[in-house]
This record gives structure tokens, sequence and C-alpha cells, in this order.
């Protein structure tokens, strides 16, 4: 089991984009402070603005959403699935390309945090 944590500007928007899009399923939600989502033995942690995690850093950062790390989610047909998804307004950040191992394309929550869909050769 892993468990990533992702900052998100609305959690709702949130769970609801990997919910409907994404194959998530709600295990908890603590109103607009965090959701803990779950798929395929990864625990996605949605946390909000008024959540404990997004307090100020010691040096003044402040953790926010959006960047480059990701976690990958393994589909079928990456073409046709994310097809769909344009369909229904997902965001990308570019168009499928192909590596020795297979395709993939990212893919953006609400707040702009990446997913990586990604189908194996």
């Amino acid at each position: 089991m892993v468990t990533v944590r992702y900052m998100v500007s609305d959690v709702e928007a949130a769970a609801a984009f990997y919910t409907r899009h994404l194959g998530f399923t709600v295990k908890q939600q603590f109103g607009p402070t965090i959701a803990i989502l779950t798929r395929d033995g990864l625990t996605l942690w949605l946390a909000g603005p008024t959540a404990s995690a997004a307090r100020p850093m010691p040096d003044g950062r402040t953790p926010e959403p959006g960047g480059w790390n990701r976690f990958v989610l393994q589909v079928e047909d990456l073409p046709r699935f994310s097809a769909a998804l344009r369909e229904q307004g997902v965001r990308f950040r570019n168009d499928i390309v192909e590596g020795p191992g297979g395709k993939q394309i990212l893919c953006e929550d609400p707040s702009g945090n990446v997913v990586e869909l990604f189908e194996p050769k």
C-alpha cells in the first residue's frame, strides 16, 4: 500500500475529479480540509488550504498544488482512455508520447497536480 498527499485548492473539486475520472473511491472526508481516497492499493490524501499540511514551513515557504512530481496510473488503451477524458473536460499537459516501456500522457487535477496515465507495451 502506498500513500501520496497532494495539496489542492478545493478538496470537493479534487475529490470529484479523482472519483469521476480516475476511478478512486472516497474512504473518508473531513469537510473542506482533507479527503482520503483509494484505488488499487494507492491511498491519496487531498489536503486543502486549511489542512495542517498547508501550514508554512519554518523558512516561510507555503506548500502549494502543482509541480511535476506525480503518481502513475496504469490504464488499458491509452488513446481511447485519454480521448474520453478530454471529452469530459480534463486538462492535459502534453500529447501521448511513446518510449521503450510504453505510452504515457500527463493530465491535471483541478488544482494543477499531475497524474501520469501509462499504458505498458
